[in-house]
Order: C-alpha cells, then structure tokens, then sequence
C-alpha cells in the first residue's frame, strides 16, 4: 500500500510538470502559427501594392510624392522582417496609413476612380486588410492564452524553469487607434 502512494506521488511529481511543459510548447507553436497566418497575409499585400501603384501612376501624374510614400513604407515593412512583432506593427501600420492616403487622393481623379482596374486592386487590397485585422485578431488571441497560461501558477513555475518568453501582442500605434475610433466618412 504505501509503495503504491509513493508510485502515485512520483506520478503526480513528473507527470504535472510534463503536462504543464507540453501544453505550454503547444499555446507558443500557435501563437507561432498565428504569426505565420499575418506573415501571409502581409507577403499578399506586398505584391498588390505594385500593381496598385502601376495603375495609379498613369492618373496621378502629380503625386508622385504620395507614389513614393507607399513604396518607401512597403520597402521600410519588407525590409523589417517579422521577426520582431513590435516592431514589425511599427511598420505595418506606417504602410496602412500611407496606403490609406493613396485612396483618399483617388477622390479627386474622377478617371481613376471608374478604372476597372484600380477599382479591382483596391477590392483585392481591402480584401487584403480584412484578412491582416482577422489574422491579428487571432494571433492576439493566441497570445493572449498562452501569456495567461504561462502567468497562472503552478504552470508559471514550469514557464519560469524552461524559459518560456511572454509573446508580444501585434498592436496599433497611437495615430490608428484614433483613426479607427473615427466614424468613416462615405462619398458618393
């Protein structure tokens, strides 16, 4: 009898931290996973903004400044990487607010508003940007149950010994946390 609770207690000893460590490396590989959902979705975006910006060119002979913007902030975000998520945000929300002045400009060229062409990218595009603000949304969710899951005692003694990291939430910067709390302005 007392051989089997000893058995049980050494059980329980290594079995807890075993349990605790594996389902920590499972919440980090999908936050991993996650972070691979907005690398795709941003790799997406990089390739549509040539094209964008090839049938714009020809309507907005006088903003090329506007032009170089956006094709500064893409070169800026691709050149980042995403191995930092701060500050991959950083530049991610740089290009969203120079992509976004692109369509604002688009109102005073009436030709380049009835393009095919431009109309379609710009579907594809926000198309595009639904998907990167789904993708963050689960991506934060991811981290945010594996960053509770390694706080909450007694897995944070099993987070604290094998070094499991707090994962970085992907955030908005200030200047897009106070465009998204305006109401969107809608011309006809």
């Amino acid at each position: 009898m007392s051989l089997a609770v000893i058995v049980i207690v050494v059980l329980v000893f290594i079995g807890w931290p075993v349990l605790m460590y594996n389902g920590l490396v499972s919440k980090r590989n999908h936050v991993k996973e996650a972070w691979s959902d907005i690398e795709t979705q941003l790799k997406r975006r990089y390739d549509l903004i040539p094209n964008l910006i090839a049938s714009v060119k020809g309507y907005m002979q006088h903003e090329s400044s506007t032009l170089e913007k956006i094709v500064a902030a893409r070169a800026a975000a691709m050149k980042q990487g995403t191995d930092n998520v701060k500050e991959a945000a950083a530049a991610e929300n740089q290009l969203s607010a120079t992509l976004k002045s692109i369509f604002a400009l688009s109102e005073s060229y009436p030709d380049l508003k009835a393009s095919n062409n431009f109309l379609e990218l710009q579907r594809d595009l926000r198309d595009t940007e639904d998907k990167i603000q789904a993708a963050r949304r689960f991506y934060n969710g991811n981290v945010m149950e594996y960053n509770t899951s390694a706080q909450q005692f007694p897995a944070s003694i099993v987070a604290a010994l094998f070094r499991f990291e707090p994962a970085a939430f992907f955030e908005l910067d200030e200047a897009e946390k106070k465009a998204v709390q305006k109401p969107v302005e809608v011309k006809f």
